[in-house]
């Protein structure tokens, strides 16, 4: 019998070539390995098998093959093709036939933005059996999520993206102020002073903050806001907004699929912008149906930056 712990896919090329070739060297050649590596190879093979395999021939030149040897001929070298052609086949993912289930991490920001873009964007793209679920985004769980396979992909800002991943920008985002449409305050060019007057919402992710990321820019100004409100999502902002006289600094894509509701004013003063990534587990890298998935986010994120700097075009100043 024999121990197969002791053989490996190596040895199993090289008995193929031996076997076709009978000759040493003439294998060696195909291998692309020496001669003396070769005779050892056939050496192992010899003591795992418990039969010469191949002997010299009576007249010198080349080998003979022992009946052992010939009865592996056939099916040896119909085994290795068909692990070749395991090995060479690149599996496939086709949108408009395959059933899939994608489970994508991200922020409400990302989801009501990039991911409605999305999904408005799949029937045209996808099958029936293609099936997305948008799970909230956090930071301390994202890494082990997306290592466990428990998320596919993640869509965040530089700072949620695991540095263990492979990740691809989808788009550089900046902050705009929104107002309501017929807002007491009209369409004026937005001032300093006049920003620092209005009464204003926060969103707080972490929740209960009165000051954020805006008021430390303001801070290093010497300037200050009037926060009146605190929310923990973006999501809600746009109703609130409608339904009273407060205004809210937010991401300009955001505020862009709400332009028939609310308008938006560039900020009087410098506020870093951030950038939103596709984000994805290296062990993924190379499967298909994910790999379609980030190609089609990427097309997504694309012609959202091109509607939302026409739209940015037509905006007040």
């Amino acid at each position: 019998m024999v121990d197969f712990k002791g053989v490996d896919l190596n040895l199993l090329v090289t008995l193929d070539a031996l076997l076709d070739a009978r000759n040493v060297t003439h294998a060696a050649e195909r291998l692309g390995l020496t001669q003396p590596a070769v005779s050892a190879q056939l050496a192992r093979l010899r003591r795992i098998f418990g039969d010469p395999l191949l002997m010299p021939a009576d007249t010198g030149r080349g080998m003979i093959a022992s009946a052992r040897a010939l009865a592996l001929v056939e099916p040896l070298h119909a085994a290795l093709k068909d692990l070749e052609s395991v090995v060479r086949q690149r599996p496939a993912f086709d949108s408009m036939a395959d059933a899939r289930r994608f489970v994508i991490a991200a922020s409400d920001n990302a989801t009501s933005t990039l991911g409605m873009s999305l999904l408005e964007h799949l029937p045209a793209v996808a099958g029936d059996g293609v099936r997305m679920a948008f799970v909230h985004a956090r930071q301390s769980d994202i890494a082990a999520q997306l290592e466990s396979g428990e998320v596919d992909l993640l869509i965040g800002s530089e700072r949620m993206v695991p540095p263990t991943m492979r990740a691809r920008k989808l788009v550089d985002e900046t902050f705009v102020m929104a107002q309501r449409k017929a807002h007491p305050r009209g369409m004026r060019r937005l001032t300093l002073d006049t920003y620092c007057k209005l009464r204003h919402v926060l969103v707080s992710t972490s929740g209960g903050s009165f000051f954020g990321f805006v008021d430390e820019q303001l801070q290093l100004l010497g300037r200050s806001r009037d926060v009146a409100v605190s929310v923990q999502a973006f999501t809600v902002v746009p109703d609130l907004l409608c339904h009273s006289d407060y205004v809210c600094t937010m991401p300009a894509r955001l505020v862009a699929r709400y332009a028939d509701r609310l308008d938006a004013f560039a900020l009087p003063f410098d506020v870093a912008g951030f950038s939103l990534s596709a984000a994805w587990h290296p062990r993924n890298h190379a499967d298909p149906a994910i790999e379609w998935l980030r190609n089609t986010l990427g097309q997504v994120a694309s012609e959202t930056g091109l509607s939302a700097r026409r739209r940015a075009g037509g905006q007040p100043d």
